[in-house]
């Protein structure tokens, strides 16, 4: 979708406050430290954003719920005219019958989104029901669940700790985060330890397990470990091995190994190092894809990301798609998120791995959407305690 603004990624005021937030931590730690900052704050960005219209697969729904499209935070409405979370098992991963509540422990409200049973097995169901504007999804919460057990352990990543706080938190019965949806993996995951699978073989393989959700997870280790000096070859085995505690398939394996490899590039490259030449390289040698030309070639992002590129979840359609649109935005930070946030599909979780791609390369976060998330001081606070980034004088943190 090509209809978003052209406009400066954000206001002249906005742009001074980032600009001068990076000098600050420039001085005090470095460029890489300001970029990892810019990237794990777009991440939660980009997934709120494009959270109301998650999984809309026809652009002209997106335009009749929010007319003009998404241009804001949003908060999602109660009807979703292309939702097939009623087909989605509640007892396991992927798709089945859904049990009739009460009738056996089920994972979905018995195990896992305690309070939120009610939102399934109904037609039309918004996946993102009742959450306000600014607020995250699940799999973003996740990410700062990774990022608390990392600063924990001194802002080192330690597999027993994630999962110990990972079942935690998706078993609290209080709930700690707002969805009412919860992904193939997570209920695969659930129903193997309810059947009393070590922990840490309780991921499941479905036919959506090779999806790009399993990516979320994956930028706020790669991007600490390395800021703390671990070598790029540890840094890309241990997000392959926490990768496979949920999501266990070769084929995303591959692409998280890229994609570590890629936030490394960009968060060390030097001055004179283009970040849309990494990207050309990555979508090279992972695809075979010429992303100059096809940019260049493109009538529409909707050709790109729709046609060629499915928009569904799946890693083969959606990780072409990311680099495509980080390529052709990758000075226009914000209307990347909007354009994305417009395609539909798998928006969300396509965005989170978009936003921390743009936060590295463009080295600024896009404060507009930031600024406005519901838990905002909370996650700025996880990500600065965990790069260890002081607050500057003056700020609210």
């Amino acid at each position: 979708m090509n209809g978003c603004s052209t406009s400066r990624p954000w206001s002249e005021s906005n742009d001074q406050v980032a600009k001068t937030e990076l000098s600050f931590i420039v001085k005090t730690h470095d460029i890489s430290t300001a970029r990892g900052l810019a990237a794990l704050r777009t991440l939660f960005a980009a997934d709120a954003l494009a959270m109301p219209v998650h999984w809309y697969y026809n652009r002209h729904d997106i335009e009749k719920a929010f007319p003009g499209g998404i241009t804001k935070l949003e908060a999602p409405p109660s009807y979703h005219p292309s939702s097939i979370m009623a087909l989605h098992s509640t007892t396991t991963g992927g798709r089945g019958a859904q049990e009739t509540a009460g009738a056996m422990r089920e994972i979905v409200g018995d195990v896992i989104l305690k309070g939120k049973r009610r939102y399934w097995g109904q037609p039309n169901q918004h996946y993102h029901q009742q959450m306000k504007a600014g607020e995250n999804t699940l799999n973003a919460h996740c990410a700062r669940v990774v990022m608390r057990a990392m600063i924990a352990e001194g802002g080192r990543y330690h597999q027993e700790i994630f999962l110990n706080d990972y079942i935690g938190f998706m078993t609290s019965d209080a709930p700690m985060h707002p969805d009412t949806y919860a992904e193939s993996y997570h209920r695969a995951f659930f129903a193997n330890l309810e059947r009393g699978c070590p922990k840490e073989q309780c991921g499941g393989v479905t036919h959506d397990t090779p999806s790009v959700g399993g990516l979320v997870t994956i930028a706020p280790i790669a991007i600490a470990e390395r800021l703390a000096g671990s070598p790029l070859h540890e840094v890309v085995k241990l997000c392959r091995a926490h990768l496979f505690l949920t999501h266990p398939d070769e084929t995303l394996a591959a692409v998280c190994d890229a994609y570590v490899e890629l936030i490394d590039a960009l968060l060390f490259r030097n001055e004179h190092e283009q970040p849309a030449d990494f990207l050309a390289g990555t979508a090279q040698k992972t695809l075979g894809l010429d992303l100059p030309s096809l940019s260049a070639k493109s009538r529409s992002d909707s050709d790109v990301v729709g046609r060629r590129f499915s928009t569904a979840c799946y890693i083969s359609g959606s990780w072409p798609s990311v680099l495509y649109l980080a390529f052709k935005y990758i000075d226009l930070p914000r209307q990347a998120l909007l354009v994305n946030a417009n395609l539909g599909g798998d928006n969300v979780h396509r965005g989170a791995v978009l936003g921390t791609i743009l936060g590295l390369a463009y080295g600024l976060p896009v404060n507009e959407f930031f600024d406005q998330l519901v838990d905002r001081q909370s996650i700025d606070a996880e990500i600065r305690t965990l790069l260890k980034v002081p607050a500057q004088s003056g700020d609210s943190l």
